[in-house]
Order: C-alpha cells, then structure tokens, then sequence
C-alpha cells in the first residue's frame, strides 16, 4: 500500500531529476488553483507532519471562503477514504511516487470516485496543480493514472471491502462486532445538529430526533441560520447532547462541568436554572467557550485551570459535575476524519492515566450524595468502561448508578447491559412512524457515579 513513506518518498524527490529536463523550453506559468493547492497544503500537514486538520485548516493563508471550504471538503473527502483511494490507485504505479506527487494522485482520485469531479476537470486540476508545485517531471505519471482511474476506478471499488481498507487495524479490532457498522458512517460526511434553546421554534428545513436534537444538511452554514445571532440554538451532535441531559441538573443546584470548551454542555446546563462553573485547562479554547456563552446570553462563571487542580471557591459544594475528559475522539471521526491518520494505540495509555486523575479529583470535589457524569467522546474501551471499572476498584466511596430504561428510552440500543451509555455512528434513531431509521451520532460513552 502507498500510505506510510511519506518522509522518505520527500527525501527521494529532492533527487528525481528530468533526463532531458535541460533541453525542454520552460513550460508557461500555470494560474494558481486556490482550491488543490489548499487541499494539497491539508493533505500533507496531516499525513507527513502529524498536524490536525483543524490546525492546518487555520494555518492557510488568506484566502475566498467559499475556495476554504472546498479545500477542506476535498481535503477530508480523501483523508476519510484513504486506504480505498490508495487501494484503487497501486495497480498503476509501478514504484512509490515522491510523497506530493501521490497527494495529488489522491486528491484527484478522491474527486473522481467521490465527489462527482468531471474526468477532464480532475485530471486537468492535478496536472496543473504538478505544474504549480513544480513537479512537472511527474505530470505525464499523474495524467496517465488519473486517466485509468476515470475509466476504470469504479468497478474497481465493487472489488474492495472499503470500510475495512479505511479504518487502521487497531481500532477495527476495539470496536468489535459493530466495527463495520461504524466503518460504514464514517464514509459519509456528517450532518450538522442543533441543540434549541427552549421555547425556541425548530428550523421548517430540520429534522426532529427523538432526543430534541434539530438536523440539517451536511454543509449547512450555521452562521447564517435565522436566530445564530441570537442565541436561539447551537452546535452540538446528538449523541454529545446526551451526558448533560443525563446529569438532570435542576433549578438551583451548584453545578461544575470540567473540560467545558467549547460550551454547549455548559449551555445545557445553565439553561437548567442551575449556577454553573465551567472549567477548562486550554487557555486557547477559551476565548471560543466565553463567546459561545456570551451569544446564548448565559452568565457562567469560568475558570481557567487543570481540572485535577482547580478546587471550587468558597462556599460552593457542588452537587453535580460533568467530566467530558480528554480522549482520542475516535467517536469524531465523521467529523474529523484525520483522527485515524494521528492517533495510535500507544496514545491510549498516556490518556488513560488522565483520565483516571481526572475523575478521582472530580468524584473528591462532590458533597455526600453527590452525582457525576464521566463522557469521553471516544469508541475505545481503555477509555470508557475499563476507567469506570478502575474508579469503582480503586476509589471506596464511589458508586455506579446506571442509566435506566426509561432515561435512554429514545435510544434503546445505547443502554449497555452495565447501565451505561454507549453510541456509535452505526447506532440509529428510530424514525417517524412508517420511516426508516435516523443513522449517525458521534461515538460518545458516559457512566454515572455516586459518592457516599
């Protein structure tokens, strides 16, 4: 397979030179495709220099939003089908190609087999984008294979168990029997979900699901949505809704939600009626948690500090804290389809040991009686069951208080036999009578645990 030598493949292209490179008179200057060019720029910050999408999405130079967004869409589209896309592309190569040379194979591949991009346009666009990068050596190599894969990549991809060629072993292994399930829903991009402000009148265009989450359309500009500006709603997964609605805070009690940014479980709680404390460490998240929170118009106190350190200030005992701690965000992938390409198993250790300072600080803050919701927006057991087990072993005062039938009755299939909550982007919504089921929610787990 192609993934894997990037480096080395960058190394070998300082040294691939044109035989006859000298005796050809210079090309003309090709215009410069915002678009490629930007997705090329994403495709290598992840794969080569192990950037977060997100990251490299804020460090591009300026340029037309509507060209940001196509290079993003472009740029994700090929990160989340990589194995398929580097699968239909090796029958063609005969050695590997200099790392850029194959990321402008798979951006082209990408818009041929998954985006609808006519064959001229994307061949053209990858020929040119060669030409921009300075790759022209190379231009005959990718119109070639481009070439064969407009004419025969299709029936190629009848031939593949895509799903398992796009998800690394390791987690294929950890997820188990609903690996293929979730495999399927991270092909496809997510929509976008609303939690509604109560009282608020739901969008005509949007979906109703059972938990009160709204849905949209994948691609949906939410800045632009009637009522954004007002705080009549923000941005949240259904699934990722599910932990604060589990806490059932209530007018009054003293709440603290750890781990806060970007805000929209803050949100939740506080529109409760409860006094909330949000805490987070990242001082660069902030700034986005204090504006979310100002456009809802909520007044919640934050604080910026480690969790594990912060204790609450004088007089405030809380009765309820929400932990959505620090994981691998395997639960994210339809959204942030470069988490396969960044994380290994070996991050799970370091994690775990945070997390499991994380809820015995959280658990100590509580009064008698107290209650808290664990959440980890992750599919891996390390993260979820196995740190609630290790809690209940290690930590005497602590008790699990499973979630009921009744409490995840909108979602049956999400209630493990321990009382847990557990979702995944296979797991679907039961559907208005005489329709098929709703697909697609983040990966989420959550337990809830009791001081003595």
């Amino acid at each position: 397979m192609l993934a894997g030598k990037g480096r080395a493949a960058q190394k070998a292209m300082m040294t691939i030179r044109s035989p006859s490179s000298s005796r050809r008179p210079s090309a003309p200057p090709v215009a410069m495709d915002p678009t490629r060019d930007a997705a090329c720029r994403l495709l290598n910050a992840v794969l080569e220099q192990h950037r977060s999408l997100e990251e490299a999405l804020n460090a591009l130079p300026p340029m037309e939003p509507r060209d940001r967004a196509a290079a993003h869409r472009l740029a994700a589209a090929t990160l989340r089908r990589l194995g398929t896309i580097d699968a239909v592309l090796e029958p063609f190569l005969r050695r590997e190609p200099p790392a850029p040379v194959r990321d402008i194979l798979r951006l082209g591949a990408a818009g041929l087999l998954f985006l609808d991009t006519p064959p001229h346009a994307a061949v053209g666009t990858a020929v040119d984008l060669a030409r921009q990068l300075r790759l022209a050596p190379f231009t005959g190599l990718i119109n070639a294979v481009l070439r064969k894969v407009a004419t025969g990549g299709q029936e190629m991809l009848n031939g593949l168990d895509s799903p398992r060629l796009d998800t690394p072993g390791w987690l294929w292994t950890a997820w188990g029997r609903d690996a293929r399930a979730i495999a399927l829903a991270h092909q496809t991009e997510a929509p976008l979900d609303l939690t509604l402000r109560p009282g608020i009148t739901p969008p005509a265009e949007g979906i109703l699901l059972p938990n009160g989450t709204i849905r949209l359309p994948p691609g949906t500009r939410v800045s632009i949505l009637p009522g954004f500006e007002e705080g009549a709603f923000w941005v949240q997964d259904a699934a990722a809704s599910l932990p604060a609605r589990l806490l059932a805070a209530r007018e009054g009690e003293k709440i603290v939600d750890l781990c806060a940014a970007p805000g929209g479980k803050t949100a939740q709680l506080a529109m409760s009626g409860a006094e909330v404390i949000a805490v987070e460490r990242e001082a660069v998240r902030v700034p986005r948690l204090r504006e979310n929170l100002a456009r809802l118009r909520l007044d919640v106190q934050v604080a910026v500090a480690d969790a594990a350190e912060w204790t609450p200030p004088a007089g405030f005992v809380p009765d309820a804290i929400l932990l959505d701690a620090p994981c691998s965000a395997t639960g994210t992938i339809r959204r942030h389809p470069d988490v396969p390409h960044l994380k290994r198993q070996r991050d799970i250790t370091a994690l775990t040991a945070q997390q499991d300072r994380l809820l015995a600080a959280a658990l100590a803050m509580l009064r008698p009686g107290g209650r808290l919701i664990y959440a980890v927006c992750s599919m891996q057991p390390e993260e979820g069951r196995q740190r609630i087990e290790h809690a209940l072993k290690t930590l005497p005062s602590v008790t699990l208080s499973p979630f009921t039938v009744e409490e995840l009755a909108f979602l049956p299939g999400a209630r493990t036999a321990e009382g847990y909550l557990r979702t995944h982007p296979g797991l679907a919504f039961a559907g208005p009578e005489g329709s098929p089921p709703i697909t697609g929610m983040d990966g989420f787990f959550a337990a809830r645990l009791t001081v003595r």
